[in-house]
Parts: structure tokens; sequence; C-alpha cells
């Protein structure tokens, strides 16, 4: 290793491409830097574990354009979970969409079954050009066409 530097790297995320801080590491006699993301461990956690009986957000997989202030949309839940229902927070920017579903905690043995279904969450204002989030995972709902 004959240096290192501080610099910035193109990084693709679940939204969008960024600019992340990297080290540029330069060792003799290899032509190409050696390049390491700069994040501290302590920013990446895991996702919190289910408790049983508790209430989660359920991961929607995508939503279908209908009319302009209506969210159509599709979701998977395990096959002994009860749904509760949806509903969305909403900024001038983006639309955060969460579906509650309970495990019923009773200790009996459930089918690794994913089920799917579909519900439609009413906004204040018609979506546009809003993203939408899934408040499960942080990440964009997917848009399809009505027939997809």
């Amino acid at each position: 290793m004959t240096g290192a530097r501080l610099g910035k790297v193109p990084l693709e995320t679940s939204r969008g491409a960024i600019q992340a801080p990297a080290w540029m590491f330069t060792v003799e006699g290899v032509e190409q830097k050696k390049v390491h993301v700069a994040v501290d461990p302590s920013a990446v956690t895991a996702r919190p574990e289910r408790v049983q009986g508790s209430v989660e957000e359920v991961t929607a997989f995508d939503l279908v354009a209908g009319k302009p202030s209506e969210l159509l949309l599709r979701y998977g839940y395990g096959a002994c979970d009860t749904v509760h229902g949806a509903r969305a927070y909403e900024t001038g920017q983006l639309v955060v969409v969460d579906v509650d579903e309970e495990d019923p905690g009773s200790g009996k043995p459930c089918p690794a079954i994913l089920k799917t279904a579909t519900t439609t969450v009413t906004l204040a204002r018609p979506l546009g050009d809003r993203l939408v989030l899934d408040s499960g995972t942080g990440l964009p709902v997917l848009r399809r066409a009505r027939d997809a």
C-alpha cells in the first residue's frame, strides 16, 4: 500500500444514485485503485425481529395506476396472519404506504405460504410524480400498468 485518499464514488441505492464517500487506496504495481466505500458500521442496522403476536408492516409489492387519488396496492402476508388494513402518510414529495398484519401467536404450526391480496388506499391529493415507499422496508413500491 503506497497511499490512501478520501474521495467519492457513484453508488446506486433503492432511492437513486448517490455520491458515497470512499477510500481510494494505491497499491504498488497495481494500476487500478482499490476502492472501499467509507460507511460507519453504526450507520447500518439490521431490520428488527418480529415478535409473535405483534403487528408488523406488510411489504407492498407494487401499485396499479387507477384514479388520481387512489392507489391499488398489491401486498403479501403469511398464511396464518390477520391483515388489519392499509394507510398512507403523505408529504409533498412522497407517499409512504403501510399494510398491518398480526401473527396470531398461537404457537400452532403454520404453513410457510405467502398469500397475496390487493387493497385501495385513498390519498388526500392526486399521487402525481411523488415517490411511493413501503413503510416496512423503506424501498420504493413499483408502479405497473393496470393490465400487467
